[in-house]
């Protein structure tokens, strides 16, 4: 007879606070396939006087570029955000690297935060 363990769904986060690179390493199971929703975000605060203010957003799957974002900072004196998300499987035994990157111009990155939860 065969015995079936329920596994709770894996739940991987990387929090960084005023720091422009955070990343993320998700090990291999061992017996099992695995798809997670990846979910990266930064937030900036943008100066009183925001003009000319940027931030942009960079993400990396395995030290492959999967999407780069620059955009305005708006909401002089308080905060603005860019984010990204995608779904990836992972074969038994595969790991995952994630790797966000930021850049600013004028503003001043807050939080960079990466997130990958188990389907």
């Amino acid at each position: 007879m065969k015995r079936t363990t329920l596994l709770k769904p894996e739940h991987w986060r990387c929090d960084v606070e005023s720091d422009s690179v955070a990343v993320l390493d998700i090990p291999g199971a061992l017996e099992r396939s695995r798809t997670f929703d990846i979910d990266v975000m930064l937030i900036v605060a943008v100066p009183a006087d925001g003009a000319d203010a940027w931030h942009e957003l960079a993400v990396e799957l395995d030290g492959k570029r999967q999407w780069s974002r620059r955009i305005p900072s708006h909401n002089p004196g308080q905060t603005d955000s860019l984010e990204y998300h995608c779904q990836i499987r992972l074969e038994a035994e595969q790991g995952l690297r994630v790797r966000a990157t930021a850049a600013v111009h004028r503003s001043r990155v807050r939080r960079l935060l990466i997130e990958a939860r188990e389907d």
